[in-house]
């Protein structure tokens, strides 16, 4: 349960979320991969390969060491890619990708922090050019994502310029509450990998969400919340049903019309007094 509307003459709260199988159910930056190819960014082989990797990232998670080889492995692969060609990728395939992946349970969270008055932030290892539009779908207020250096004929040049990635995630965190006001004690976090125990670590309220198997022993460990998330579903689907206290007002509206309606008709069939 999430505590009531923050007091705003407190300092200010956020909650920070991972992205990757915490808030969306895959690799936000390989579920991209058919679409680079597509586009002509990457060759059949490549694809196929990021494939693999995303089957491997859903079915055991991803350690440091595997972390870092597909970092190595994805650094090497954008290296000569057209900046602006793959955010154009990234914006028309947005919705048809990543929409029908995102979690229910994570965008029910996301809304009830806002509703308590605490900014969103989602906190990626995946790529800014990735990142950012999936944060904008989901009405984060600030994105922190991994930077790739840009060449001056707008290619990337493979290097890493900022790396967000276990305790890198910590010290943004860190440097966003003194310049946004955050009360780190009274703030959120959340995230399925044991990779992101600094980001826990540095909040006050840590939760484990769908964690791996070192994540869900040091939750138990020490008393935080074990949260399951496992049903996807678009958000145009959670908005085309609204809340139960809508649907009541909305069916009291619709019956208030009728009667109206009922009222007026009457009125204008019976016959007039003589």
């Amino acid at each position: 349960m999430l505590t009531p509307v923050e007091n705003h003459s407190l300092a200010r709260t956020a909650a920070f979320f991972d992205l990757d199988k915490t808030v969306i159910a895959k690799s936000s930056t390989l579920t991209f991969g058919k679409s680079f190819y597509q586009g002509g960014l990457i060759n059949r082989r490549a694809a196929l390969r990021t494939a693999y990797t995303q089957f491997v990232f859903l079915a055991g998670g991803a350690d440091h060491d595997q972390m870092e080889r597909m970092r190595e492995y994805l650094s090497a692969l954008c290296r000569g890619w057209n900046v602006q060609q793959v955010k154009e990728i990234v914006a028309e395939t947005l919705h048809e990708l990543i929409d029908p992946i995102i979690y229910d349970e994570a965008a029910s969270l996301i809304e009830e922090h806002h509703t308590a008055g605490r900014d969103v932030v989602i906190v990626s290892t995946s790529g800014a050019e990735v990142v950012e539009p999936i944060g904008e779908l989901l009405g984060a207020d600030r994105v922190v994502a991994t930077r790739m250096v840009v060449g001056d004929d707008g290619c990337f040049t493979g290097e890493v310029e900022y790396y967000a990635y276990g305790p890198t995630k910590a010290e943004a965190i860190k440097e966003l509450a003194q310049s946004e006001g955050y009360d780190l004690a009274r703030c959120y976090a959340y995230s399925d990998s044991a990779t992101d125990l600094p980001m826990l670590e540095s909040v006050g309220h840590p939760h484990a969400v769908n964690p791996d198997r070192a994540l869900r022993r040091e939750a138990l460990a020490r008393g935080w919340p074990i949260l399951d998330f496992h049903h996807p579903v678009r958000l145009k689907q959670r908005l085309a049903v609204p809340p139960r206290p809508a649907l009541l007002a909305m069916a009291a509206i619709g019956a208030a019309a009728a009667t109206a309606g009922l009222v007026w008709y009457t009125s204008r069939r019976r016959p007039p007094a003589v």
